[in-house]
């Protein structure tokens, strides 16, 4: 069944091996679909121009992903919008989602992302929202080597019996119905957190502090295959991105002790990926791009966070940005 009341708003970046799929299930089950594109390379404008019920936004560069959404919901005009990765396929109607937010009377509803053989993508679908040691466990290599640690196990709601309705704190991006009026009042995605990586934990610690509920209903599911607009990325830039938005996040949301234990964290887990990378493979690109992690970390170790932020007005224009395609 095709609602009326959601648009899908899907932000590409060299994604035409994906986003055929994706907007032809958005377009069964939504009333509208915009895909808004930060300047792909790879034929994606074309492949969204084959289908005309589809709104194509062409941005005249990469303007990330937080303001590319941001002007998708700009430009929705309906009461919610189902923020949707291009290498997701919905699965179902999205009305279940809508309910959520009416009964619980909850600011978002995430559905439930899926592998492509069906397989639930615990860990990824839904997470805690991440404490200072949380993300000191990450960036040490603590979780990657021992996942069934305590902190791990909490971070990535491994606890959690996700085949039922319940209240979550941390949805990912990829699959995410939002009010549109609870987004006006947030400002939309804080646009700092570019390209990539970081802007939705934002956006739900925020909803978190207004106590707004994020409810999980897995009876609406995505297949996900997931992370295909890291392939347009080097190493080094992952690196980079990455890790400079982390300490973003945690320059905005935590104390200077915890921040401190952060920026600790990342200077002595990237140190030991750059010895490491050295030993193993030689001096290339991405061992340097540790190392300037490393020292950039030590610089916000010894400086303390900052705590300058300003939210663009929702869905503000940016320069580079084209108007909308036919």
């Amino acid at each position: 069944m095709r609602s009326h009341k959601t648009t899908a708003v899907v932000v590409t970046y060299n994604s035409a091996g994906h986003v055929t799929s994706c907007l032809e299930a958005a377009l069964r089950y939504c009333a509208r679909v915009i895909v808004v594109d930060n300047a792909s390379r790879d034929g994606t404008r074309e492949e969204v121009r084959q289908l005309p019920a589809v709104q194509l936004i062409a941005n005249a560069g990469n303007r990330g992903f937080a303001a590319a959404a941001n002007l998708g919901f700009t430009l929705a005009g309906t009461e919610y919008v189902l923020l949707l990765n291009p290498d997701c396929i919905l699965q179902g109607p999205v009305g279940a989602l809508e309910s959520a937010c009416a009964d619980l009377d909850a600011a978002v509803a995430c559905g439930l992302l899926a592998d492509p053989d069906g397989r639930p993508q615990a860990g990824f679908s839904v997470r805690r929202l991440p404490l200072a040691s949380t993300l000191a466990f990450e960036v040490l290599g603590l979780n990657r080597a021992l996942p069934a640690n305590p902190v791990n196990k909490r971070y990535r709601c491994l606890d959690l019996d996700l085949s039922q309705r319940r209240l979550v704190e941390q949805p990912a991006g990829a699959f995410l119905l939002v009010r549109r009026d609870v987004w006006r009042a947030l400002g939309g995605f804080d646009e700092e957190f570019y390209p990539l990586w970081f802007e939705d934990v934002d956006f739900a610690r925020r909803l978190a502090a207004r106590r707004a509920r994020i409810v999980l209903e897995p009876s609406v599911r995505a297949l996900h295959s997931g992370g295909h607009s890291l392939a347009s990325l080097s190493p080094a830039k992952r690196q980079k991105y990455w890790y400079d938005n982390l300490l973003r996040y945690a320059a905005k949301h935590f104390s200077s002790i915890q921040f401190r234990i952060v920026c600790g964290a990342v200077a002595v887990g990237a140190a030991a990926r750059m010895v490491t990378g050295i030993v193993t493979f030689g001096r290339n690109t991405p061992v340097a791009a540790f190392g300037k992690v490393a020292a950039k970390a030590m610089v916000r170790f010894l400086t303390g966070p900052s705590r300058r932020r300003t939210l663009p007005a929702a869905g503000e224009a940016r320069p580079g940005m084209h108007p909308a395609e036919g």
